[in-house]
């Protein structure tokens, strides 16, 4: 009978024995290039990560009870907890943000709008992760580091380990639908004694992280080969340091013990040596008698493991030296009856190790020498746990970094941490990257992200129900509170202005992308000089996002908002020297046009983008021949609840928008059925929305009417693109017939040549309905416009035979037609039957 053979290693979605294992690491390097040649989108590991993090998070999952199986002896499912905080979409975008700057860091953006160069952060390529053995979720952290970095990651763990971070891993890469996350991952089992594999897996690393002693990293440095980054995450040093105020406080040294008997001192930041700010020996020996007798007090640990000989031993010589030395009265020994901790009073400042376990050295340290004394050893310094008053914590936190410590914190905080913390003074995520620039010519002063012309950003298939805004609102009671920091309430012209939640770093990204699209629509921060139009006020986001936009591209910008002294806002255009203006088109279209004898005597008005409405072809021209406006573009499409969601380029018009393919993804669904649309057919669009840490919005029904556009751009962009046709609330079911709001405005322009605006109201009229179209006054007749829309619009010519419907048209000021109170968007239907 054949014996099977143990798959102690985990290799690209598939667990091997020892054989195969060493048979595919002599095969390596080209393992490693097969995995490079596509990149791997952050999202999807963020993906992955999320989707594990509510399994481990989960007692009851099978996947979870499988892992608790893996742990090491004396852990349990808390363990598993701890990962899955860790694990989480809102830890780890955190943790992007401030490492790499976004959750997108691999994307070929303009830092400075103004300049065609394009940076981003590079995987280094292979990440050859060695982990220590005494700390079972270093391991799969660490690689997945690695994965957001966007490397392939071979990760080693000790003999003795249990299998934990194979299993581990090899489910987070089971969550991944596209296989790009096992493409990189590689997880081995096996003794540092085997140095030939050592060897294999280090030949084609790029970076080499290893955890351990002096002695661990010596032993791998040998393998690192000419290049490589070696990353050490060795043993630090921590130390506490005290005031002569904070050590006469009770409080502050309840504390300390804290920080000394939590993990029984085997954390990197557990303080090892507390220094007193004084030069008396006496002093010293009496702060020991008092912090002895506070840690007497300390419960033992729940689950004290034994020590092994070593540790005994290092114990017992490091306690009789001492106890030799107070012959020298160089020393004072405080140990507990049962040897369970130990302080020991030294008058001599070198920083000394400490042999754990509840065993800390109490020394002399005068501020003015604290450099002297430490800056030797500032190789080893980690944590500096710092107690007095505001102005003593201000100058030793300066003098502790200066010597060498990469962090200072409160007593009783050292062993904590914040989201994003720096570990031993660096990014982990930037010592697994490589900071890359293309610097390109002005054929590219459009172009915001260089991969947009090459490959769009994707993201895993949207699932879920479908939601509408109702739902979304629902969902806002349901958002932590932590991330609801910015409140916007929408215009309000479809319905009751509805509420929006954001973090601010959900805000700022969606500003970034805005900025995006507003140079692919031809804005030059460079050279123009911009009027901010938009209305603002009332929780209403417009001006504010317009605003926040420019101030991200660093255009000129005059935050002038949308007022009704036109006479006013016209001289400051003039008087600023103002080129372009942003704003709604039906604010635009009233300034423009009273106070064209100015405007036009000016002349220097040259470009518009325009957002919340549109203008329609008649207007465009009369902007273009009458204005001589040169550009005319949507600055973006959007909504309040989803932010940017579109935005066009130098060779869009009308409706036609790409994708902000880095934040959602976009269906078109059947207006009738929840299914997908033949291609290039009209439907519901529906967008799902994926760089947001506070508020998930999936496949939110968002009312708008569109169609996808097939083939490439000429622009060059492969970002896909859709076309615009209106909302769902355009169409009016009058009179047993359904009426388009675009046709009355098709009509009216082709074949009346109006150019105004259009609004459309309904009303009850005894039996019959009553549909009055409001334009403003012009050349064209109420009389003529009434004819032509019976003409052209079959639908309604038969409403009004059957004498169903009354129609009436009638002309107003601009002034008079009905708009919403924060945006100030024309109503396009305005409906009184009900």
């Amino acid at each position: 009978m054949t014996t099977p053979t143990v798959q102690h290693h985990y290799w690209q979605g598939a667990f091997i024995d020892d054989a195969e294992a060493e048979r595919r690491l002599a095969d390596l390097p080209a393992a490693v290039e097969a995995a490079l040649a596509a990149p791997l989108e952050t999202e999807t590991v963020l993906a992955a990560c999320e989707r594990l993090a509510a399994v481990l998070a989960d007692p009851a999952h099978p996947t979870h009870l499988r892992l608790v199986g893996h742990l090491p002896e004396g852990e349990d499912g808390a363990l598993l907890t701890e990962l899955a905080a860790f694990l989480s979409r809102a830890e780890l975008t955190r943790k992007l943000r401030r490492e790499l700057g976004g959750t997108a860091p691999q994307r070929l953006n303009r830092p400075d709008a103004k300049e065609t160069v394009y940076e981003a952060w590079a995987p280094v390529g292979m990440v050859a992760h060695i982990a220590p053995g005494n700390a079972a979720t270093v391991a799969p952290l660490s690689l997945v580091e690695g994965l957001l970095a966007g490397n392939v990651n071979v990760l080693k763990t000790s003999g003795g380990d249990t299998l934990l971070a194979q299993h581990l891993l090899a489910e987070l890469a089971a969550l991944d639908p596209t296989g790009a996350v096992a493409e990189r991952v590689i997880v081995l089992r096996f003794s540092s004694s085997r140095q030939d594999w050592l060897s294999l897996m280090c030949a084609p690393a790029d970076a080499v992280a290893v955890w351990g002693g002096e002695a661990a990293v010596e032993g791998v440095a040998a393998h690192v080969p000419p290049g490589c980054r070696l990353v050490e995450w060795g043993h630090k040093i921590s130390f506490a340091y005290l005031t002569r105020d904070a050590w006469q406080d009770p409080a502050a040294l309840t504390a300390l013990a804290r920080d000394v008997c939590l993990h029984e001192q085997q954390a990197c930041s557990s303080p090892q040596v507390v220094y007193l700010d004084t030069e008396d020996r006496d002093e010293v020996f009496a702060f020991a008698e008092r912090f002895a007798a506070v840690l007497a007090d300390v419960p033992p640990a729940e689950r004290a493991d034994a020590l092994d000989a070593a540790e005994e031993a290092e114990l017992t010589t490091t306690e009789l030296i001492a106890r030799l030395e107070e012959h020298l009265d160089l020393t004072r020994v405080i140990t507990a009856p049962d040897g369970s901790w130990r302080v020991m009073a030294d008058t001599r400042p070198a920083l000394t190790a400490s042999p754990l376990h509840r065993s800390v050295w109490v020394k002399p340290l005068p501020r003015k020498s604290v450099l002297r004394t430490l800056r030797p050893m500032r190789r080893y310094l980690q944590t500096a746990g710092i107690a007095g008053s505001r102005g003593d914590i201000a100058e030793l936190s300066r003098l502790a970094l200066a010597a060498g410590a990469t962090r200072v914190t409160p007593l009783g905080e050292m062993l904590g941490s914040y989201p994003g913390e720096p570990h031993d003074g660096v990014y982990a995520l930037q010592r697994y990257s490589r900071r890359v620039a293309v610097r390109a010519d002005e054929r590219f002063a459009t172009t915001a992200c260089l991969d947009d012309l090459t490959r769009p950003a994707s993201f895993p298939p949207p699932a879920g129900p479908l939601l509408d805004k109702a739902a979304v609102q629902e969902l806002n009671d349901s958002v932590d509170r932590r991330d609801a920091e910015l409140y916007f309430r929408s215009g309000g012209s479809t319905g009751t202005p509805a509420l929006s939640l954001f973090t601010y770093d959900d805000y700022d990204t969606q500003m970034h992308a805005a900025a995006r699209g507003l140079l692919a629509a031809g804005y030059d921060p460079a050279r123009d000089r911009t009027a901010n139009l938009f209305y603002c006020g009332g929780m209403y986001g417009g001006f504010i996002s317009f605003f926040s936009i420019l101030e991200r591209l660093g255009g000129v910008q005059m935050p002038m908002a949308a007022g009704t002294d036109h006479r006013a806002t016209a001289e400051a255009l003039v008087a600023y020297e103002v080129d372009t203006l942003f704003g709604m088109p039906s604010y635009l279209w009233q300034l423009l046009h009273e106070q064209a004898d100015l405007l036009r005597s000016y002349g220097g008005i040259r470009k518009i983008f325009y957002g919340g409405e549109h203008f329609t072809a008649e207007q465009r021209r009369t902007l273009t021949e009458t204005f001589g406006i040169e550009v005319i573009r949507s600055i973006t499409y959007g909504s309040t609840d989803l932010g940017p969601l579109g935005y066009q380029c130098t060779e869009s018009a009308g409706g036609v928008h790409h994708l902000h393919a880095d934040l959602h993804t976009l269906e078109i669904l059947d207006v009738d059925a929840d299914r997908p649309v033949p291609p290039g057919e009209t439907g519901r669009l529906v967008f799902t929305t994926h760089a947001r840490r506070g508020q998930n919005l999936g496949r939110y029904v968002i009312g708008d009417l569109g169609r996808a556009l097939p083939g490439p751009c000429a622009c060059g962009n492969r970002a896909p693109r859709f076309e615009l046709l209106g909302r769902l609330g355009d169409v009016m079911r009058v009179a047993t017939y359904f009426l388009n709001y675009r046709r009355f405005v098709a009509i009216a322009e082709e074949t009346c040549g109006y150019v105004g605006e259009t609004q459309v109201l309904l009303a009850a009229d005894g039996s019959r309905e009553r549909l009055t179209v409001r334009v403003e006054r012009t050349d064209t007749t109420p009389e003529r416009l009434r004819a032509a829309l019976l003409a052209g619009y079959p639908e309604l010519r038969s409403a009004v035979d059957e004498r169903l419907l009354d129609l009436a048209v009638e002309t107003a000021d601009p002034a008079g037609f009905a708009r919403t109170a924060a945006s100030g968007k024309l109503r396009a239907v305005v409906d009184s039957r009900l």
